[in-house]
């Protein structure tokens, strides 16, 4: 049985909330439409966090950028997207997100977004 795109972000409890430890992802085989055109836009996205009570289960992250495949969506706001989408389901210390998109037109386009927890005090 072959999987579904899907928008839910699935999470695990962080093995060790007392620490510090950097996560990385690199995807490079995301694809969205660009809205103007309807033509496929691609990037590589990569996602770093300092995870805190939660972590990113895997599958559901690649079913999850799998689901913007048939969306039109100009770089700037996927990559945002992308950023509040995982913020919201796993509550990370630090996050960032890039999209290093391909040349379209002979210009490439980098998104990098970034989210840091209110630190308590």
């Amino acid at each position: 049985m072959s999987s579904q795109p899907s928008k839910a972000l699935e999470t695990f409890p962080n093995p060790c909330p007392e620490r510090d430890y950097e996560i990385r992802f690199d995807c490079p085989e995301f694809t969205c439409l660009c809205p103007k055109t309807g033509q496929p836009d691609f990037a590589t996205i990569r996602i770093r966090y300092t995870p805190d009570e939660h972590c990113v289960e895997l599958k559901s992250l690649k079913l999850y950028l799998w689901s913007f495949r048939d969306e039109g969506a100009f770089h700037e706001a996927v990559t945002n997207r992308i950023l509040d989408d995982l913020v919201a389901a796993c509550k990370p210390r630090r996050m960032t997100v890039v999209g290093d998109f391909w040349v379209r037109g002979g210009i490439t386009t980098v998104v990098e977004v970034e989210h840091r927890a209110a630190e308590a005090g």
